[in-house]
């Protein structure tokens, strides 16, 4: 029917075709959610395990030095190769011997050890806790090696005599 005003015919309401609205683009599936979850949290976990390992091997707990002659000196590991050795402990003559097991990360400071072995030396050294063991053995990192040069000097805060009473 034409329209009494324009004068044109509208289409009836079965011929017009409604325009579709735009549905909203739908959620992520929840496996996707669920591995996205999952990586960001795996990698706050690695960030967060070498931040640690930074500080652990930045700071250390306690340093000093060791007296004695290294009996023992290797090269360990499967996969993370590292110098570990032991250290007899200079002792009064007569006690038992004492020993300090440690672990070298420098080949530099290793070359120095291994041509001081079997003679009296003093080993500078930091302890760090808490390192993965790929890292070495033990925690104390030997810095430095040199000769002794009074290896048969008595420690100075051990009396040789006992107090008169």
């Amino acid at each position: 029917m034409p329209d009494p005003r324009t004068g044109t015919t509208n289409p009836s309401p079965s011929s017009v075709r409604a325009t579709p609205t735009p549905e909203p683009p739908p959620g992520k599936p929840f496996t996707t959610r669920l591995r996205n979850w999952f990586l960001m949290f795996l990698l706050l976990v690695i960030v967060a395990a070498g931040l640690y390992i930074l500080f652990a091997l930045k700071f250390s707990y306690s340093s000093g030095d060791r007296a004695g002659i290294v009996q023992e000196f290797s090269n360990k590991g499967w996969v993370c190769k590292t110098w570990e050795g032991t250290l007899t402990l200079t002792t009064l003559p007569g006690a038992l011997p004492q020993t300090f097991a440690f672990t070298v990360r420098d080949d530099a400071v290793a070359r120095e050890v291994s041509a001081l072995m079997g003679q009296p030396v003093v080993l500078t050294y930091e302890q760090h806790f808490g390192l993965p063991s790929c890292f070495g053995e033990t925690s104390y990192f030997v810095t430095s090696a040199r000769v002794n040069p009074n290896p048969t000097a008595a420690p100075a805060t051990l009396p040789l005599v006992p107090p008169a009473r």
